[in-house]
C-alpha cells in the first residue's frame, strides 16, 4: 500500500480537501486497494476542531465524498517514519516536514511541485483560503496538484 499524507498548517482547510480530493481520484481510477490518503496538520492549534465550513462547501458543491466531522489532527513522528509521500502545502510545512524527516524514507515535496513543473499551475504552493476565503481557487489548485501528483504516482509505482 503506497501511503500519501497531505500537510498544512491546521489540518482544516488546504490538506483536507487535498485529502478527500485525492481518495477521490484515487476510487475513480480503482486504486483504493493500492493507495492509501490521509492529512495532517504542523499546528496542535487546530487539533480536535472539524473540517472547516468553506473546504466542507466547495467539497459538497463538487460531490466530494467526505468527513465534515473528522477531527484535525498534528502530524506525528510516526506519520513521517510511516507515510511514502509526504506533500506540503507551503514552503514553511515544506521546511517543517525536512527538518522533522530524521531518516524517514518518504518522498517529501511541495504539493503542487508537480502541477507547477507541467504548466497546469502558476503557483507554487497553495495559498491558505483561512485567511482569504477564497476556497474555490483552493479547489481549482487541489483538483490539478492531486491530478498531477496522481499521473507521477501512477507512473513510478506502475499503476
Amino acid at each position: 500500500m503506497i501511503k500519501v499524507l497531505m500537510v498544512c498548517t491546521g489540518n482544516i482547510c488546504r490538506s483536507p480537501m487535498a485529502e478527500y480530493v485525492l481518495k477521490d481520484m484515487v476510487a475513480k481510477a480503482g486504486l483504493s486497494d493500492k493507495i492509501s490518503v490521509d492529512s495532517a496538520g504542523i499546528s496542535s492549534e487546530e487539533v480536535g476542531n472539524t473540517v472547516h465550513n468553506g473546504t466542507v462547501g466547495v467539497l459538497r458543491r463538487h460531490n466530494i465524498d467526505h468527513d465534515a466531522l473528522r477531527p484535525a489532527r498534528q502530524i506525528t513522528a510516526a506519520d513521517i517514519k510511516d507515510f511514502d509521500y509526504l506533500l506540503a502545502m507551503d514552503r514553511g510545512h515544506l521546511g517543517y516536514l525536512k527538518r522533522n524527516a530524521g531518516n524517514s524514507h518518504a518522498t517529501i515535496d511541495l504539493f503542487l511541485n508537480d502541477a507547477h513543473k507541467s504548466d497546469n499551475v502558476s503557483y507554487e504552493e497553495v495559498p491558505d483560503p483561512w485567511y482569504d476565503g477564497q476556497y474555490d481557487r483552493t479547489y481549482d489548485l487541489v483538483t490539478k496538484g492531486c491530478a498531477a501528483f496522481l499521473k507521477r504516482l501512477r507512473a513510478e509505482n506502475n499503476l
